[in-house]
């Protein structure tokens, strides 16, 4: 299989209108279904959600994967309950609406990585998962530091010091992030791999 093929266009080949539209539907159930799963964890539970994201992303490609996010984006904004903990477009002025957005740069990443070649096997995958998983960061932490405050949002969360946001925003999720990286690049090359049995047989 060439270098830049995607999981999905391996195993569907090229995917016509409708059923890209069915995809994009199937991945925003999966990443609402994973925003509400909780799994404990110290010293903060861990939600499934970047997981899934990762997940899509990698198999879906750039495109596809980015066009699921904002999808699943528009759900929330519609008044869904498909963000964490049940949430719905309320939490666009929530203190992780920057996280929000930067679920779509976080897709496109992945997908780009996946048609690029750079996210294959564990390692590379892994790898891969680890800084795109880092960088989402940068829109997440933008929101409450800086941009929110434009917006007039005057909230507990909104314009404090770098250590606030260290020990509420980043610190409690490290572990979290390195645990979904790994395991995202596990359920990705595992079906890889069972892809390659298949047809071998």
């Amino acid at each position: 299989m060439g270098h830049n093929a995607t999981l999905l266009s391996a195993t569907l080949g090229q995917e016509g209108l409708v059923r890209k539209a069915l995809l994009v539907l199937g991945g925003t159930a999966v990443i609402a279904l994973a925003a509400q799963t909780s799994v404990p964890m110290i010293p903060v539970p861990m939600t499934l959600q970047t997981l899934a994201i990762l997940a899509v992303g990698f198999t879906f490609g750039s495109r596809l994967g980015a066009a699921t996010l904002l999808a699943y984006l528009a759900e929330g904004a519609m008044g869904l309950p498909v963000f964490a903990n049940g949430m719905n477009g309320l939490a666009f002025a929530g203190p992780t609406a920057g996280f929000l957005l930067g679920f779509v740069f976080m897709a496109w990443a992945a997908g780009w990585a996946a048609e690029r070649g750079i996210a294959r096997g564990v390692i590379g995958t892994t790898l891969s998962a680890l800084v795109i998983s880092a960088l989402l960061y940068i829109p997440g932490l933008a929101w409450p530091m800086a941009v929110a405050g434009t917006f007039g949002l005057d909230a507990g969360w909104a314009g404090q010091g770098v250590g606030f946001y260290w020990t509420h925003f980043v610190a409690p999720f490290l572990i979290g992030d390195a645990v979904k990286a790994v395991l995202a690049a596990l359920i990705v090359t595992g079906a890889w791999a069972a892809l390659a049995a298949r047809k071998a047989d």
